[in-house]
């Protein structure tokens, strides 16, 4: 199987094909301009050395060898020796919001499925990164514990759902604490060291009515731990529905007959990540806004993990460079017109 070390470099066969379209346009063009000028049974006494089939060749040759260079630009490599090599990356701790209000319908197709999305982005784009799972709403609990196994991780996120925590609220300090423990912070059995290799990533509505949140994330950002928070919902805020047998049945109401609203607490997120030394962002463009978090994480310092087995790989950019090299020299030794004193016909003796 051929990978490629730079493969966004490939985008340049695109200018190739731009290149090939424009050579195109122009020979139609000085086609057309010439039919204008005499009739086409005259061009052999007009331009009796022009030579349509060099023309094609030497196009032929500069597209083979763009294309090539392209290639080797972007370093084909092949084979796949595995090689046992020292892992390093970062411990990453990412918590839940389990809420009720995560139910509520303002982003689609709701909260907790759209942090199910952003947080499978981040895992996608981790390279040797410890991921733990913390969910959390009244009260919270270690789901999975620090893995590299990222497809166990997606499995464990998929599991993930409103009726875990039967405490309703949303108690993000105590989340932070448990995300903490992942990190060894606490075991008696394990001395801590503060390393700036570690990252919490909250994802919530903000809504934390249970405890000190901000004093949480300080106390983790003084044990040289990064809090990083992501803000799901809007500013108008959604009703909560409520299902029966995972059918909507409704929305809940208060004691009063009124409908619940809940609204993103973005002020709160964003004093919880100042306060980690993290960053925030809002959960509104995935792909823009959690390249942020992404950036921070990869900007911490990577500890050796263990042992692990690697894919070697062995570059092979000098066939297609000495393609590219063997068909532009050809392309610039051959000339478009015909050659009077040696050419085909006189060699063959042709008319």
């Amino acid at each position: 199987m051929i990978h490629f070390e730079h493969p966004k470099l490939l985008w340049l066969l695109v200018v190739v094909g731009v290149f090939v379209a424009l050579w195109v346009w122009l020979r139609l063009r000085r086609k057309h301009k010439l039919r204008m000028f005499a009739d086409s049974g005259m061009f052999g006494r007009l331009i009796p050395d022009e030579s349509i089939s060099r023309s094609i060749i030497k196009m032929a040759l500069a597209v083979v060898g763009l294309v090539s260079l392209v290639v080797a630009l972007a370093n084909p490599q092949v084979g796949s020796k595995m090689v046992k090599g020292e892992q390093k990356g970062s411990d990453v701790a990412i918590c839940f919001d389990v809420s009720n209000s995560m139910l509520a319908e303002d982003i689609k197709p709701n909260r907790l499925e759209r942090s199910k999305r952003v947080v499978n982005n981040i895992i996608s784009k981790l390279g040797g990164d410890r991921v733990s799972l913390v969910v959390f709403a009244g009260s919270s609990f270690i789901q999975m514990p620090l893995t590299t196994d990222y497809n166990a991780t997606r499995m464990f996120i998929e599991q993930i759902d409103c009726e875990m925590i039967s405490t309703q609220g949303t108690a993000i300090g105590d989340a932070i604490g448990k995300a903490m423990e992942t990190f060894g912070y606490g075991d008696v059995d394990q001395k801590w060291e503060k390393r700036n290799s570690r990252a919490i990533i909250v994802i919530s509505d903000g809504e934390n009515f249970e405890d000190d949140a901000v004093s949480a994330a300080a106390q983790a950002a003084s044990e040289k731990v990064v809090v990083c928070t992501i803000g799901m919902g809007s500013d108008e805020g959604a009703p909560i529905p409520r299902y029966k047998n995972g059918i909507k049945t409704g929305y809940k109401y208060d004691r009063s007959g009124n409908t619940v609203t809940t609204r993103m607490d973005e002020k709160t997120l964003r004093e919880i990540a100042k306060a980690g030394d993290g960053v925030y962002v809002r959960a509104g463009n995935i792909n823009a806004e959690v390249d942020k978090v992404v950036d921070r994480i990869e900007h911490l310092e990577k500890d050796s993990s263990g042992k692990a087995m690697f894919a070697e790989y062995e570059s092979r950019y000098m066939y297609p460079l000495l393609v590219a090299v063997a068909c532009l020299l050809l392309e610039i030794l051959i000339f478009e017109r015909r050659n009077r004193k040696f050419n085909l016909d006189k060699i063959l003796k042709r008319k």
